[in-house]
């Protein structure tokens, strides 16, 4: 079963309202068990091609996940990459910057965590949280030594789609994704936590502070999706209340985004395939001694 993912990517200079945007849809899936089988099948599908990506070598895979908080992106990461093999994936999350990642641009932190060619590199938040959280609270910039005003925004917006033109143009493929959970969602998914023992390591008393601040990092979002959405390196707004829907989305996401890469193993020349049929010869041959 293919599903239509157009509907949920932002156009280039595409102005965002996310209040405009569900964060719920009729799901792409009958019953539980259904689930089941299409999120396998994906994986199964991505497994595929994640082995002749990583043979190929000529184009690396960047997916930017970034969401509020509780929208399950660790989820998303979890079942959609299930079958991925570890060698050709890395997962890094970034938190707030260290004292030695103050010291550098802005930027600097996700370059040194960008996937090699063959590689998947997933960034569980993003390069993106610079145009976000100081946004929302503004003393931050203090720290990292910036100037304040609203020309900062879009100085680091221009240099994100900088860098991101500059990525695609030398072969990482670039997939951003906004998981859009509603408010009334996220209280919901903080009391599971709270109420069940076992995911009680899971509520970051900070992550109610932040909740506070929900319209004004909505309008952060709006502002920088609709900044940096662009055919080299598109966002898609995933509605995210539903978890299984939004995995089965994502999944098709990264489906479409390899296969568009027109991805082939690496072909051998005529002498080295009579070289590889002589080895099988003596092989063969060698199984009576």
């Amino acid at each position: 079963m293919k599903i239509k993912t157009n509907r949920f990517r932002v156009s280039e200079d595409e102005t965002v309202r996310l209040k405009s945007r569900p964060t719920l849809v009729k799901p792409v899936y009958r019953n539980r068990r259904h689930y089941r089988a299409l999120l396998d099948a994906h994986v199964e599908t991505l497994s595929d091609l994640q082995k002749m990506f990583f043979a190929d070598k000529r184009f690396s895979l960047l997916l930017v996940l970034q969401a509020m908080d509780a929208a399950g992106k660790d989820g998303v990461i979890r079942h959609v990459m299930s079958g991925v093999n570890p060698q050709g994936c890395r997962v890094t999350a970034f938190r707030p910057p260290s004292e030695e990642e103050l010291l550098h641009d802005f930027l600097w932190r996700a370059e040194r965590a960008l996937p090699a060619r063959g590689q998947i590199g997933i960034f569980n938040r993003s390069y993106y949280e610079e145009v976000l959280v100081p946004r929302v609270h503004p003393e931050i910039l203090k720290t990292e030594g910036a100037q304040r005003g609203g020309r900062i925004w879009r100085k680091r917006n221009r240099s994100i789609q900088d860098f991101e033109r500059h990525l695609s143009a030398n072969g990482t493929h670039i997939v951003k994704i906004f998981l859009h959970v509603s408010k009334g969602e996220q209280r919901d998914r903080f009391v599971a936590r709270i109420d069940d023992p076992d995911k009680n390591w899971k509520l970051d008393p900070a992550d109610i502070k932040e909740r506070a601040c929900w319209k004004d990092y909505r309008r952060a979002y709006e502002r920088c999706i609709s900044a940096t959405s662009s055919e080299a390196a598109p966002w898609y707004i995933v509605p995210a209340d539903d978890k299984r829907n939004a995995r089965l989305i994502v999944s098709q996401i990264v489906l479409d985004a390899l296969r568009s890469l027109k991805l082939e193993y690496p072909s051998v020349s005529a002498g080295r395939r009579r070289e590889l049929v002589q080895i099988r010869a003596d092989l063969v041959g060698g199984r009576r001694r």
